[in-house]
């Protein structure tokens, strides 16, 4: 599957990268992508076209590597970065500083659209040193949530000057991610392995919910909530583990399964078919989990090396009734795992799946495209 792949060289290390969401009724795969660089003297927030599409071969296969439209220096690494509508991107950088920026179609530039200065912060915010890393934000246009190192948790308002809302000491560890749950819910996971959910609607500043991984209090880096089945969340964090949580039921989670050898940077259901899942990790692997019923006819068992771990597949459960990532073991059920990128060394820091694309970037200083993930 690697001849899909098309690579482009970028000299700086990269830390995000986002499909620009398509409009509703769009039939046409995504086009344009931005990244975020991190660990260089001058970081970059950068959008991208993702090839010549107007190009397929013969056998429908595309040429082009990736191509820069326009790029704006980024004060600080970028930690986060989550499209807020077509033309904004809101950027979380490691100063504590949130930022909106426009991409101008028409001239192909980026601007600084607005700016929360030190949105998170250890001592106070006008201490020249004080500023905390925005780890992670999320959005819900036109309503943006950050979350940090300083356990602070901001509503913004893209265009609001100040925050909607505030919970200063939201959380006495490092808050790592955060993703909504509803329109008025969001979650976020720390780094002593906690998910939390918060209700906006609610005026106190506890959670309405905690669950936890038992024992050994690992942080947790990533999150994203299962796109149909709102209850489904999935993490990833510091020993490389994947773990399913049903928020209706317990406070821990429903499976745990062996995955990367690292660090998990990033952990991503597919927005239109969330049988299919996506993880990336500092161990330098991008795996594909893939739990769609057609998989009971082959047997389950993870390719390219990876942990030799072999399943054989029960296809006993009527797996339209329930989602296979709430069985007990959904690799026991039904699931193929694929690493995407077998002899990749340095971390993959970031990934995004958007119709039959994903978009990765990696610390080996490239951007890499797959147009054809499901081929």
């Amino acid at each position: 599957a690697m001849e899909d792949v098309s690579a482009k060289f970028v000299s700086q290390k990269i830390s995000r990268t986002r499909w620009r969401p398509l409009p509703a009724a769009a039939l046409q795969p995504p086009d344009l992508f931005a990244t975020g660089s991190w660990d260089n003297e001058d970081n970059r927030v950068s959008i991208w076209s993702a090839g010549d599409l107007g190009n397929a071969g013969l056998n429908g296969e595309y040429h082009g590597e990736p191509h820069l439209l326009c790029d704006i220096q980024h004060n600080g690494d970028v930690m986060d970065m989550q499209f807020l509508d077509q033309e904004r991107i809101v950027v979380a950088s490691s100063t504590g500083t949130v930022t909106v920026f426009r991409h101008h179609q028409n001239n192909q530039t980026l601007s600084a659209n607005h700016r929360w200065e030190k949105a998170h912060y250890h001592v106070d915010q006008d201490t020249s040193c004080g500023g905390a890393a925005c780890t992670g934000v999320v959005c819900n246009n036109p309503e943006i949530v950050t979350v940090g190192e300083d356990g602070r948790i901001n509503l913004f308002r893209a265009d609001q000057k100040d925050a909607v809302r505030t919970i200063d000491n939201a959380d006495s560890s490092t808050l790592h991610a955060v993703t909504f749950l509803r329109t008025t819910e969001i979650l976020t996971v720390n780094s002593i392995g906690q998910l939390k959910i918060w209700d906006l609607r609610h005026q106190r500043n506890e959670p309405s919910q905690i669950f936890s991984l038992a024992g050994d209090r690992v942080p947790l880096h990533c999150v994203d909530r299962h796109p149909n089945q709102q209850h489904i969340v999935a993490t990833g964090g510091q020993d490389g583990m994947l773990s399913i949580w049903d928020i209706r039921q317990g406070t821990m989670p429903v499976s745990l399964l062996n995955a990367h050898e690292a660090e998990m940077w990033e952990v991503h259901f597919h927005p239109s078919d969330p049988d299919h899942l996506f993880t990336c990790s500092e161990d330098g692997s991008l795996w594909h989990w893939d739990t769609s019923t057609n998989v009971s006819e082959k047997p389950s068992f993870l390719h390219q090396g990876g942990r030799s771990t072999a399943y054989l597949s029960h296809s006993t459960i009527n797996q339209s009734v329930v989602s296979a990532w709430l069985s007990n073991d959904p690799t026991k059920d039904r699931m193929e795992i694929t690493n995407l990128i077998p002899n990749q060394t340095l971390s993959v820091n970031s990934l995004d799946v958007l119709g039959p694309c994903l978009v990765y970037g990696t610390d080996a200083e490239a951007i890499y495209v797959n147009r054809q993930l499901f081929a």
